[in-house]
């Protein structure tokens, strides 16, 4: 169930080629943007419904604990609500490579983040890779960054996207005790009752557009949403946020092959410039870890 804009879009994501530069976006173009909340809402309810099911059959209850819902609010807003609907956003006008190198720069929010707020020390070699994948970010972005169009907009939007999700992760180690699947589910529903209103007011009821765009949004719903929000609350409340933040090393390499495969998209030398220090960043930061 998705709107026409939203399944225009992601019929585009599978069918169109990416081409640069992007034609100047209309009055049109910058209203039909907010046609994507109901993509984010979608994906993140799908999940919802997807975590109660399992929490029925295996028994488990909501958090009934306050605190435990005032963390789960921030954490729902900022690894659902927030960054679903920047990164459907802002793959409209990048390629989809981009939006997975972006994913690699949140270890690198993480490490600042996690000193100041959580249990996990800023130490020497940490500051070094953060300043080195921060020179990767920046390349990442490239030198017209802050000159407002449409491109550059979607590329800050793919990186507080990233910046949401780091932030979310040292929330999540902060969180009182909780059963991991009822944190998750409780995210969720916290993305879910954002995310529904947004889109009922916006575009209003969705309809069905299509097997490709209708299978698509249960696929992302039902397996990188609910199982993902199940996985990333458990490995954080048991490992910590920075070792979480270590898949996302995998983001940028499956999402430039599947963009280069699967939708043609050309690449420029920056981009692996960018991989370069950013990977090169967080493998110094963690070079005690790994040793």
């Amino acid at each position: 169930m998705v709107p026409r804009p939203a399944a225009a879009a992601l019929a585009k994501c599978g069918a169109a080629r990416y081409t640069a530069p992007m034609p100047s976006p209309t009055r049109l173009d910058w209203i039909s943007i907010f046609f994507l909340v109901t993509v984010a809402c979608a994906r993140t309810s799908l999940g919802a419904v997807a975590i109660m099911a399992l929490m029925r059959l295996t028994g488990r209850q909501l958090p009934r604990d306050p605190a435990i819902w005032r963390s789960a609010v921030p954490i729902g807003l900022l690894s659902t609500a927030l960054p679903f609907f920047l990164l459907s956003w802002g793959q409209q006008s990048v390629p989809s490579a981009f939006a997975g190198l972006s994913m690699a720069a949140v270890p690198l929010f993480v490490l600042p983040l996690a000193h100041v707020f959580s249990d996990e020390p800023l130490t020497r070699h940490k500051a070094a890779g953060f300043a080195l994948g921060f020179a990767g970010v920046v390349v990442l972005l490239g030198p017209d960054a802050f000159s407002g169009d449409a491109a550059t907009l979607a590329r800050l939007a793919c990186l507080t996207a990233a910046l949401a999700y780091a932030i979310a992760s040292i929330l999540t180690r902060r969180c009182p005790p909780v059963d991991p699947v009822a944190l998750a589910a409780a995210t969720l529903i916290v993305g879910a009752v954002v995310l529904i209103p947004a889109m009922l007011l916006v575009e209003g009821l969705p309809t069905w557009q299509g097997t490709v765009p209708g299978l698509a949004i249960v696929f992302l719903g039902l397996v990188p949403t609910a199982i993902a929000a199940l996985l990333r609350v458990t490995v954080i409340r048991s490992a910590g946020s920075g070792f979480m933040t270590l898949t996302n090393y995998q983001v940028p390499l499956w999402s430039m092959g599947f963009g280069t495969v699967f939708l043609s998209e050309s690449l420029p030398s920056t981009f692996f410039a960018a991989l370069g220090l950013i990977l090169a960043g967080l493998a110094l930061s963690q070079r005690k870890a790994a040793r």
